[in-house]
C-alpha cells in the first residue's frame, strides 16, 4: 500500500496550524504514502498508531452498523482522518476508512502528533473546533433520520456535501458517489434512495451527470428538509 515519497506541501490541516519550525521536524517523522482506489487504510477496531491527512483524493470514513454500512463523513484534500482514535490509555479506531479515488495521504505516528498537540495551542484548539463540528453534525444527522424522510434526508446531504466538497467549474459537487454510498451516508436502501434522486431531478432540485449531482433549486432542497415527515 505505502510508497515513501519526499514531497509535502504542508497545506494540510496539522501543517496550517503548527508553527512553521515544526515543519522540518514533521517531514522528518511522517510517511506519506499512496493508496488505490477502493483501498481500506484503517479499519475498525484495530490499533490507531496514528493519523492520516489527505494530500490528494477523496475518501470515505465509515463504520459497521449490524450489518450495514453507515458513512460517517467524507476527507478531501488537507482534511485529517483517524483522530477518533486517540485516546488516554489504549487508542483504537472506531471507524474504517476507505478511498474513492487514488489518494496520497500523509501519516504521522500518534505519540508524535500528541506532542504537536501539547506545544501548538492553534492546532490544539483547531482540533477541538473540528471535534465539536463534527459532534454537531452527527446530532443533525440523528435527528434526521427520526423526523425527516428519506427524501428530506437527502436533500439535507446535497446541501451538505456541496458545502463541505464545494463545486466545480460546471457547478456539480466535488464528488462522485454510487447510490449504495448515498444510501449509506443517508441511513437508507439503494431503493429508496434511487426513487428519490429521480423525484428530485424531476422536481427540478437537482440534475445528475455521470454520478455527479448539480443544485438547481435550492429552495426545494430546504422546503425537503426542513419537513418533518415519517420515515
Amino acid at each position: 500500500m505505502s510508497k515513501k515519497l519526499k514531497v509535502c506541501d504542508h497545506s494540510c490541516f496539522m501543517c496550517r496550524y503548527v508553527v512553521p519550525d515544526w515543519w522540518e521536524n514533521i517531514d522528518i517523522r511522517r510517511q506519506i504514502i499512496k493508496v488505490k482506489k477502493g483501498q481500506r487504510f484503517i479499519d475498525e477496531g484495530t490499533d490507531a498508531e496514528g493519523v492520516y491527512f489527505v494530500q490528494e483524493g477523496l475518501v470515505k470514513v465509515h463504520k459497521r452498523w449490524g450489518d450495514k454500512e453507515s458513512i460517517v463523513r467524507f476527507a478531501k484534500k488537507g482534511d485529517i482522518i483517524g483522530h477518533r482514535g486517540m485516546a488516554r490509555e489504549k487508542s483504537i479506531f472506531p471507524i474504517s476508512a476507505t478511498c474513492l479515488e487514488n489518494t496520497i495521504l500523509c501519516f504521522i505516528p500518534i505519540d508524535f502528533f500528541k506532542s504537536l498537540l501539547k506545544t501548538n495551542p492553534s492546532l490544539t484548539y483547531e482540533l477541538l473546533m473540528f471535534y465539536a463540528d463534527e459532534l454537531q453534525l452527527s446530532e443533525q444527522k440523528v435527528t434526521n433520520q427520526a423526523h425527516l424522510s428519506v427524501k428530506g434526508r437527502l436533500a439535507w446531504s446535497f446541501l451538505l456535501l456541496e458545502e463541505k466538497m464545494g463545486t466545480d467549474e460546471n457547478g456539480r459537487i466535488r464528488l462522485v458517489l454510487s447510490k449504495t454510498d448515498l444510501a449509506a451516508y443517508v441511513g437508507s436502501t439503494y431503493e429508496s434512495v434511487y426513487r428519490m434522486i429521480a423525484e428530485l431531478e424531476a422536481e427540478g432540485a437537482i440534475e445528475v451527470f455521470h454520478k455527479r449531482i448539480k443544485i438547481k433549486d435550492r429552495e426545494i432542497l430546504l422546503s425537503n428538509s426542513a419537513s418533518l415527515e415519517p420515515q
